[in-house]
């Protein structure tokens, strides 16, 4: 019974996330967590445009409370909105402007779309982007644009764990048009980055010591040279028997 629980309460958190985002569509939402506290649930909303989710003097979030109370039968549900550092290294946020710029603008412009989404994206110091277009762009046959920079992990734990990813579409003429976008943040530390550290040892001995083991190394030279240089030079002049005999 108490899994049965367990499961029914994260269902229900699921669905209140998708009710949320439906009925703030292009309003730059990044996520959505909602929070049980002891007056009730609390519901935090990640926001790039907290103007359009908060609306004029706040009509939006009076008839979004009011839904979620009649739909999901919430006591009193708190909305409480925060806003996105940094626009640019959120994923979701940068597959919503595609999408709606491409809705804005056509197909003919879609190259310098992602182009520029690619820019603004490394601009803000993200170590790595992907940008995949699929659909009918720009004839009548699908195809998969892609466009990347940087250095972005396609296996293992940081690209399970590190990279943000996000999926959008867009509603063209043509058919609908699926984006996805992955984002390496600035920050992530690699396995296989490695510093080698060099260690630096001072010397303790002065130099007066060191110059008077080169004197005691060069004392037995001296020696050497002098005994070298008192010792008898040795004649080789034959002698005047030695040849006699030899005629």
């Amino acid at each position: 019974m108490i899994e049965k629980n367990f499961v029914a309460q994260n269902v229900k958190e699921f669905e209140i996330e998708e009710f949320v985002e439906k009925n703030l569509t292009r309003a730059g939402i990044s996520g959505i967590k909602v929070q049980r506290t002891p007056l009730g649930e609390k519901i935090v909303i990640f926001t790039s445009r907290p103007g359009l989710v908060v609306g004029r003097n706040g009509e939006s979030i009076r008839k979004l409370t009011k839904s979620l109370k009649k739909k999901f039968q919430l006591e009193n549900p708190q909305i409480e909105i925060s806003e996105v550092p940094d626009v640019n290294l959120d994923p979701r946020i940068v597959a919503e402007r595609i999408a709606t710029s491409l809705e804005r603008f056509g197909v003919n412009r879609f190259k310098g779309i992602m182009h520029k989404a690619m820019e603004d994206v490394m601009g803000a110091g993200a170590m790595g982007i992907e940008i995949v277009v699929s659909g009918k762009i720009p004839g009548s046959r699908a195809k998969s644009w892609r466009v990347y920079d940087g250095y972005l992990k396609k296996c293992g734990n940081i690209a399970l764990e590190e990279v943000k990813k996000a999926k959008n579409s867009a509603e063209l003429k043509t058919g609908t048009v699926g984006i996805k976008v992955s984002i390496m943040p600035p920050g992530v530390v690699l396995p296989d980055n490695m510093k080698v550290i060099e260690e630096i040892k001072e010397q303790t001995s002065s130099k007066e010591p060191a110059s008077e083991e080169m004197k005691v190394a060069e004392k037995p030279e001296e020696k050497n040279d002098e005994k070298k240089k008192s010792a008898p030079k040795k004649s080789f002049k034959k002698k005047k028997g030695s040849e006699e005999k030899r005629e």
